[in-house]
């Protein structure tokens, strides 16, 4: 580790590699057996982050939810560049049950930084990235320096994948294939990663597969 978290990139896709219909449905495509590892993981995990699209989409709660056992939280993180969070959403409402901290960028809404702090969010700002959102490696060295965060598990949608991936921060991956197609139509799991040659291409090392519930979980690391 070198001045940021390792991080974890989860994905849960049809078979080829989308994550909702092309009008936007998600819900469910994975199984609830892979699910329920997803919160198991969260639970070994010190953060839990989406991007600000899949904040407005989705309206997560990204907590750890495993029967009646007692769970460990971790920080629930989500990148919003513009402070955008609705005070009404799920992130907000189950501020009793897990810290919810929102990374920006510098310059962002003073009064939408001042309301989500007054709702109990934490609010950071880092720099701006010049082609928009938040500077990722801002982000991650700010919860590594000022929150001694050591692993981070994203649960992103294509844009934020795509940027994580083109930016070389993940470490790890974690894949869910459910046994469905969704077709070109469908929204892909990663977003342009603005390639020119195979051989720029990222590669990851397959260390693990195993079958959950009707699903295939491949878990990868980055070569």
């Amino acid at each position: 580790m070198s001045g940021r978290p390792d991080i974890i990139l989860k994905l849960a896709t049809s078979l080829d590699g989308r994550i909702a219909t092309g009008s936007g449905e998600s819900r469910w495509i994975s199984g609830p057996e892979a699910r329920a590892e997803v919160h198991r993981l969260r639970g070994e995990v010190d953060a839990v982050m989406v991007g600000s699209g899949t904040a407005l989409a989705d309206d997560p709660e990204l907590t750890v939810r495993l029967g009646d056992a007692p769970a460990r939280q971790p920080l629930r993180v989500v990148l919003d560049s513009r402070l955008r969070l609705p005070l009404r959403s799920k992130l907000i409402a189950t501020l009793g049950t897990a810290p919810l901290l929102i990374i920006g960028a510098e310059g962002a809404d003073r009064y939408a930084r001042a309301e989500l702090e007054k709702a109990g969010a934490s609010v950071a700002l880092v720099p701006g990235h010049a082609k928009g959102g938040v500077d990722l490696d801002a982000a991650f060295a700010h919860l590594w320096a000022e929150r001694r965060i050591a692993r981070v598990l994203v649960e992103s949608g294509g844009q934020v994948a795509a940027a994580l991936i083109r930016a070389r921060l993940v470490d790890k991956l974690e894949w869910v294939r459910a046994p469905i197609l969704l077709g070109a139509e469908g929204r892909p799991a990663i977003e342009s990663l603005e390639l020119k040659r195979l051989s720029d291409a990222p590669a990851f090392r397959r260390v693990a597969v195993r079958e959950v519930g009707a699903d295939l979980w491949e878990s990868y690391e980055r070569v």
